[in-house]
């Protein structure tokens, strides 16, 4: 049942691989697609490399926000909304490299575990 907690990670990077692919970045949306193929690896650094995707697909996210954004303002046409989209889309994704710390997949990909307080 842990697929269902993957489920930001992997909705993260379709939509990732659809932005690429309407971009005319094949080679780019295949690598997001394939990149889930990482989640079926045990081994930390295979989260690791995921989490850093993540955060990449994050950084282009926001560009592509500002980068439209910024053509919408020249042009003279309302941004707004489609500056809060993205940047929602851009947290979503973001937020998607958190469903590692759940304990049920740390002991799964066998990540170090959370560190205890003393009293």
């Amino acid at each position: 049942m842990f697929v269902f907690r993957l489920l930001p990670v992997i909705f993260s990077m379709v939509l990732l691989s659809t932005h690429f692919y309407r971009g005319g970045h094949l080679l780019l949306a295949s690598g997001a697609l394939l990149s889930l193929g990482l989640l079926c690896i045990r081994r930390p650094p295979a989260v690791w490399l995921l989490q850093g995707l993540l955060g990449a697909g994050t950084a282009e996210w926001l560009a592509t926000a500002v980068r439209l954004a910024m053509f919408r303002q020249s042009q003279g046409l309302p941004w707004q909304r489609l500056a809060i989209i993205l940047g929602l889309v851009a947290l979503g994704t973001l937020l998607s490299t958190l469903v590692f710390r759940r304990e049920n997949l740390r002991i799964h990909y066998n990540l170090p575990r959370k560190k205890q307080l003393r009293p």
